[in-house]
């Protein structure tokens, strides 16, 4: 009895309030870790929730969308939404359309917004602070306020209702601009000046040498320029009227508006806006690593 006093009462050791205090660290850490994930969880499917009732719906009819809009198991699974989209619309012509200026925007962006950056990164030319001042500027101005000049620029220039004038005017970016410029200024110089010596001009040491290490700002510009033209609306409106000429968002916009028939029509909407979404994120999940990895460095130590 006396033994089991004097161990109760006797005074920690060092070492025990230190495990115990390491015990009271870890159980903290665990707490916070477990609520971290906790809030992210819950953050993610609020996020997730509507994409999943989009793809959910898309298998619906119209009576059982319009009774139960929110459930994410339809009662009866049916393609009538997607064979009417596919087959009985004229959504293939929208989606070539989207494609083809897609494209030619994505790669046209990524050669003139870096070749632009590296420019005002690299070359020393009367007025470069100036030109570098407007592009921030222009980066202020919201986009909707340049739709009636930039639709008076199309006109005049005779590309209205054209590829051309969807293509075109969104060939550069003052935000791509921007990130390469900043990427390309983080390169050493060191890493141009052995080329230099060998008589390499500015455009070889910028196709061979400085775009090859600015890859994660490359990729970075080429994943924005593809959502940012695929999902694009008010610059095809005012580019362009022919129903040859429409893209998917145009497309979209008219199904949401009752194009097809009268009704809700939900299951064909969110059929299209389902088909609509694959692309860029496909493009996202493949390249999400490298958009990570912008801020990293050009060169290694």
């Amino acid at each position: 009895m006396s033994t089991t006093t004097s161990i109760r009462g006797r005074q920690a050791s060092p070492a025990e309030r230190s495990a115990t205090r390491a015990d009271r660290s870890a159980r903290r850490r665990r707490t916070s870790t477990i609520t971290t994930y906790v809030v992210l969880i819950t953050l993610a499917l609020v996020y997730i929730y509507p994409f999943l009732i989009t793809i959910a719906t898309s298998f619906k009819g119209d009576a059982e969308a319009v009774a139960q809009p929110l459930s994410l198991v339809p009662q009866t699974w049916s393609m009538a939404a997607y064979d009417r989209l596919l087959l009985r619309s004229d959504f293939p012509l929208w989606f070539r359309n989207s494609v083809i200026v897609t494209l030619s925007v994505t790669f046209g962006r990524a050669l003139i917004d870096s070749m632009a950056g590296y420019a005002l990164a690299r070359l020393h030319f009367r007025g470069r602070s100036t030109v570098f001042a407007g592009l921030v500027a222009v980066m202020a101005v919201p986009g909707v306020v340049l739709l009636i000049p930039k639709f008076l620029v199309i006109k005049q220039l005779g590309m209205y209702d054209s590829f051309a004038g969807m293509i075109i005017p969104l060939l550069a970016d003052a935000a791509g601009i921007f990130i390469m410029k900043n990427f390309f200024e983080s390169i050493p110089h060191s890493v141009e000046e052995a080329a230099r010596i060998d008589g390499a001009g500015p455009f070889r040491i910028y196709w061979s040498i400085v775009l090859p290490m600015a890859r994660p700002a490359l990729v970075t510009l080429v994943i924005l320029s593809f959502q940012g033209s695929w999902n694009e609306l008010s610059h095809f409106i005012v580019a362009s009227q022919s129903r040859d000429l429409m893209t998917l968002t145009k497309g979209v916009a008219q199904l949401a508006s009752g194009a097809l028939s009268a009704g809700s029509q939900y299951p064909i909407k969110l059929a299209a806006a389902a088909v609509m979404t694959i692309p860029v994120a496909v493009l996202f999940f493949v390249f999400q690593k490298r958009l990570m990895n912008v801020t990293s460095g050009a060169v290694k130590e």
